[in-house]
């Protein structure tokens, strides 16, 4: 192997180690962000999955799914909650502001509203399953 070519592989090689600190570097502040995001949502998460609100949510889900001959599937997916019914869909997202309501049509956001958690969950539903 000549100088030249020992040179050259050098040179690759320091490249590619400083490539792979900017990728490490760049991979460190991802996780940081998404850490960060999850421990803003966390609070207003942990109110959906275990809160009253949720609750009384899924009871009305069945009762007034059946009262409109609607089936409504929930879901979790993670901290959300989605309530599945023909082709549109309700999705109750944590967010690092509160819980936001989100409208989907053929899996299309229609519209999004914060939820308030001292109103209605029959109210909720029943606007959401008559709409669509």
């Amino acid at each position: 192997m000549s100088f030249l070519d020992n040179l050259e592989n050098n040179l690759k090689s320091l490249e590619s180690q400083e490539e792979g600190k900017e990728s490490a570097e760049r991979q460190h502040r991802e996780r940081e962000n998404e850490r960060a995001s999850a421990q803003a949502v966390a609070p207003f998460a942990e109110q959906l999955k275990k809160g009253p609100y949720t609750a009384e949510l899924l009871k009305q889900t069945a009762r007034v799914g059946h009262s409109l001959r609607v089936m409504v599937r929930a879901t979790w997916l993670g901290t959300m909650l989605r309530l599945e019914a023909r082709d549109s869909k309700l999705e109750l997202r944590p967010t690092p502001a509160g819980i936001t309501a989100v409208y989907l049509e053929n899996n299309r956001e229609v519209r999004s509203e914060p939820l308030d958690l001292n109103g209605s969950p029959e109210q909720l539903l029943r606007d959401w399953l008559e709409k669509g």
